[in-house]
């Protein structure tokens, strides 16, 4: 269709700019649509048409970040870096283009010496950025640059200091899936003892905290439905269905493909769960 590109990259700075300073928003607006324009040469011609805005260094970036996230590994991350740095200098106070960095450095599996001055720029600017956590406690497992220890720390120090309602209130409840798909991956006895994680005092602790979740308007953040979706599956996987009813009347039929996909198709999944849940 001629013009349609130019629709799409109208549409995407105006998603953009009227996020404003709401950091949390913008990161979350940056993470869905670079996604859906990581097939597509969108983000190249959107930085070739305002060669002289921050916003589209930060999006191609990010975009070649989902593609690495693909694939495995990054056709040129040096030059992603260079566009995030670049963006930084331009836009000061926003954490966005520091986040791009580290998830960057992330999948390069960068050292710690590299990655920690990135990860105190996102924070300084914004305390609880749910990607930046997300990417950190992701880098911090031992199946990347850390160890569980090291995870678990990270954990804590995060649960014991953000705000009920910070956007990073998903952050133990992801490490507990994790967990879960580390123990599975093992094999053997200890693969078909996973459950009992679940009733272990940590888990029992957060999935309690965490039921308060459902309560209308409690969560905020940009994407509280997700971490919705995560809640009804940590506690479908700890035996407590019942106690999900709450969960899934808030969340409708709204559905995302992580941590569903874990069991099977999320679509059907999330159906069967939510229906004997609200039986």
């Amino acid at each position: 269709m001629p013009g349609q590109q130019d629709i799409q990259i109208d549409q995407v700075e105006r998603l953009l700019q009227a996020a404003g300073a709401d950091w949390d928003r913008r990161a979350h607006r940056f993470a869905v649509l670079a996604e859906a324009a990581a097939p597509s040469a969108l983000a190249r011609s959107w930085r070739m048409r305002r060669s002289r805005s921050a916003d589209p260094l930060v999006f191609e970036a990010w975009v070649e970040l989902c593609r690495g996230r693909h694939t495995g590994r990054m056709e040129d991350a040096g030059a992603a870096v260079d566009r995030c740095r670049r963006a930084a200098d331009a836009l000061g106070g926003d954490p966005t283009p520091w986040v791009v960095m580290l998830g960057i450095l992330r999948l390069m599996r960068a050292d710690s010496r590299e990655l920690f001055p990135v990860w105190y720029e996102v924070t300084a600017r914004d305390p609880w950025n749910r990607e930046a956590h997300l990417q950190m406690l992701r880098y911090l497992s031992p199946e990347e640059c850390g160890s569980r220890s090291s995870q678990l720390d990270f954990v804590e120090t995060v649960r014991s200091s953000a705000p009920s309602t910070a956007p990073v209130v998903g952050v133990e409840l992801t490490a507990l899936v994790d967990e879960d798909v580390r123990i599975v991956a093992r094999g053997g006895v200890e693969a078909l003892l996973a459950r009992r994680q679940w009733a272990g005092s940590r888990a029992t602790r957060a999935l309690d905290t965490a039921l308060h979740w459902s309560r209308p308007g409690h969560l905020r953040h940009a994407a509280a439905l997700a971490d919705l979706n995560l809640l009804a599956f940590a506690l479908v996987r700890a035996g407590r269905v019942r106690e999900t009813a709450d969960t899934f009347r808030v969340l409708g039929d709204t559905v995302t493909a992580w941590p569903w996909t874990l069991d099977g198709d999320p679509l059907d999944q999330f159906g069967h769960w939510q229906s004997r849940a609200l039986i």
